[in-house]
């Protein structure tokens, strides 16, 4: 029933509207551990038109343990993380993420902080699937850190298409910004300014 859902969901993905954040992902400074080529992080921070690309994947070093560190231009919300990973063997069966820790560097670090959520990830999948992000620890984000670990084969995990689902803080500022309307009449004064009025028009006694 699990995969049977998985499909289904990543067929409703096609050709829609994802709210997809790869805008303002800072992927100059995306980098991973434990990655046979560290620069390869960066390559799964692909547009949403390239999401099937098989060519250029992440792919863990000596272990199946990988962490991918993702910074944003400015504060999102996070409301599913998009994914292809490898089939067969080097599919990790497992996530943790953790929100706005910048200085996880490496995997004593991981271990030793409590993730905000942990995943178990399909298997088989040969599309993206995506993975819904419920928690308010994904309201306002400045960077993610993403440890997947527990391949299939235990001993290698590939990615290939790393993405997220959600809307920019900024935008809906902007948007209460151009809803205010400052109304110049005096009716809309504030009250203490027309009582003030008010007083200084009444006649003074004598």
């Amino acid at each position: 029933m699990a995969d049977e859902a998985s499909n289904s969901l990543a067929a409703s993905l096609e050709g829609t509207d994802l709210s997809n954040l790869y805008s303002v992902i800072d992927k100059h400074n995306v980098h991973g551990l434990n990655l046979v080529v560290p620069e390869d992080a960066k390559a799964i921070i692909k547009p949403w038109a390239e999401r099937d690309d098989t060519e250029n994947y992440a792919e863990s070093n000596v272990d199946d343990q990988l962490i991918i560190h993702i910074p944003f231009h400015e504060r999102v919300r996070i409301r599913s993380i998009l994914l292809k990973l490898g089939r067969g063997e080097s599919t990790p069966r497992h996530l943790r993420i953790y929100a706005n820790y910048p200085n996880i560097i490496d995997f004593a670090d991981a271990e030793q902080t409590k993730a905000q959520l942990g995943i178990s990830l399909l298997e088989g999948e040969t599309g993206v699937v995506e993975y819904p992000l419920r928690s308010a620890a994904f309201a306002s984000v400045h960077s993610l850190s993403l440890f997947f670990n527990e391949a299939v084969g235990e001993e290698q995990s590939r990615i290939y298409y790393l993405g997220f689902r959600g809307d920019m803080r900024s935008t809906k500022k902007e948007v209460a910004s151009e809803l205010t309307v400052p109304a110049p009449h005096a009716n809309d004064a504030p009250i203490s300014s027309k009582a003030a009025n008010r007083a200084a028009q009444q006649p003074t006694a004598r």
